[in-house]
């Protein structure tokens, strides 16, 4: 068994009303978006983060800078670009989001069943919890989202 964290935060994008929000491959219907060179999608981001703490291979800088410079800003292809370095098999994602907007609980199951896909693993083996964090954070102020993964493999 091995285990690997993965992290990500972006800033609230206000100013971009043509950019979608993106959350774990699932459209979110916002007047925002986040703030990023691709589509900015935190959770993906942070799943892709854990692939390269197990797999010892950072895709998440030089790989998908070079991929966004080609016209590759789906976050969903960095994820399967750190997938082609792992080679042991997923049991388990845990997914916690700090942010005080959007309300995430209405689109968890949408986001598991596709981030289920993304990996190829069953949605009861992702699970995904919200908070605000009390508001002490920039991001349960509303301000940006933060998201942190736990990546199980054996």
């Amino acid at each position: 068994m091995k285990v690997a964290i993965g992290q990500d935060s972006h800033k609230i994008d206000a100013q971009n009303k043509e950019k979608k929000l993106m959350l774990g491959g699932v459209e979110f219907k916002e007047d925002y978006s986040l703030l990023g060179n691709s589509d900015a999608d935190v959770i993906l981001h942070a799943i892709t983060n854990a692939i390269s703490g197990i797999s010892c291979k950072n895709v998440l800088g030089k790989i998908a800078d070079e991929m966004c410079q080609r016209g590759i800003t789906d976050s969903e292809e960095y994820v399967k670009e750190a997938l082609k370095y792992l080679k042991e098999r997923i049991v388990h994602l845990s997914i916690t989001i700090e942010c005080l907007r959007p309300k995430i609980s209405p689109k968890i199951e949408e986001m598991r069943k596709n981030i289920g896909r993304i990996l190829n693993i069953k949605e009861n083996q992702i699970g995904i919890t919200a908070t605000t964090g009390e508001g002490l954070t920039e991001c349960g102020k509303g301000n940006g989202i933060s998201v942190f993964v736990i990546l199980t493999v054996e």
